[in-house]
């Protein structure tokens, strides 16, 4: 099994949204847990929001020029699956065009 990255995009950070009220907050967190659910054993990390992001360089920082709004960690047989369990996630349906991003993790040659 391979590790999978799932990096959540969204218009606007949660940290920057009205905060739902509570029953909003039950139903949603219900559609996050049942997700973690279907991905079983394979969930390495459920995540967290992020937010502040800073883009480093060589020449200093700059405020990161796409929102991230939170990761989660999988693991999967293939690719093949991990965006099977991307296509169902709860984070697409949030409103104004939420994406994921899914990337595979990759050996450190002598790690």
């Amino acid at each position: 099994m391979s590790k999978y990255l799932f990096v959540y995009h969204a218009p606007m950070t949660p940290a920057d949204a009205a905060p739902p009220d509570p029953a909003q907050m039950d139903a949603v967190m219900g559609e996050w847990n049942a997700w973690a659910g279907r991905v079983g054993d394979g969930m390495v990390d459920f995540g967290t929001p992020l937010a502040g992001g800073v883009r480093v360089t060589k020449d200093g920082t700059s405020p990161s020029t796409r929102e991230v709004a939170g990761y989660s960690i999988i693991e999967a047989d293939d690719m093949e699956a991990a965006l099977e369990l991307a296509k169902g996630h709860p984070h697409l349906d949030m409103p104004g065009g939420c994406e994921i991003e899914v990337h595979e993790a990759q050996p450190i040659p002598g790690m």
